[in-house]
């Protein structure tokens, strides 16, 4: 079952994903996709690390780990307001409920599509919502099913038949994780060390990505 609304909490990892309203692109050429990992890097970075990613012509995943609440604390001062609630001087983040926490990192991501959907309105001169809402998100817990789920994060375009190997893609981090040539710039963004240690080496992480696997259990839009 879908977990749309999952509350964010610190050191948990999650699926993100989102698609376009309707039958709708969110990228429309090639400097769309740079510029959308620009806004990521920019806007979630501070407040998560990223294992993988796969840009689709219209829709994303991302699988990240919420920071813990000590390195949150430490890029970010003291809230004087959230969502429109005003609090009594500065608040920290080690005093927010878990609601107001979820939401002040959940503003992250809005930030993100928010700022993305401006620029590529102003750029293709149309107007309106791009992204559905809200955003997609799935606590994820077990190890297997991280590997299932990078696995299907990567093997999406090969799914959609845009091409015919993970590698040929060069929108998802599957090419980063295995630093291949052309793709260092995403090296430090991407947490591509540990993505490796799940699948006990690079040589089986290559394995792995060769095939199809069952997509059981795997939320889809």
């Amino acid at each position: 079952m879908q977990d749309k609304k999952a509350i964010l909490t610190p050191g948990t990892t999650y699926h993100i994903y989102n698609r376009a309203n309707g039958n709708e692109k969110i990228f429309a050429n090639e400097g769309n996709y740079f510029f959308f990992l620009e806004k990521h890097k920019h806007y979630i970075s501070s407040i998560a690390d990223t294992f993988c990613y796969c840009l689709m012509p219209n829709h994303f995943h991302f699988l990240i780990r919420i920071k813990s609440i000590s390195q949150l604390c430490q890029g970010y001062k003291p809230l004087t307001e959230l969502n429109g609630k005003s609090f009594q001087g500065s608040t920290p983040l080690t005093e927010l409920n878990e609601a107001e926490l979820s939401n002040f990192l959940s503003r992250q991501f809005s930030h993100l599509l928010n700022g993305y959907t401006q620029a590529f309105n102003k750029q293709q001169s149309r107007k309106g919502s791009l992204f559905m809402r809200p955003f997609k998100r799935k606590r994820i817990s077990d190890e297997n099913y991280l590997r299932k789920l990078v696995h299907y994060i990567h093997y999406n375009p090969v799914k959609a038949g845009i091409c015919s190997k993970p590698e040929e893609w060069k929108h998802s981090s599957y090419n980063a994780i295995l630093n291949l040539e052309g793709f260092q710039n995403l090296q430090g963004f991407i947490l591509k060390e540990e993505v490796i240690e799940w699948f006990g080496d690079k040589e089986n992480f290559i394995y792995c990505h060769r095939f199809p696997q069952k997509e059981t259990g795997i939320d889809k839009f």
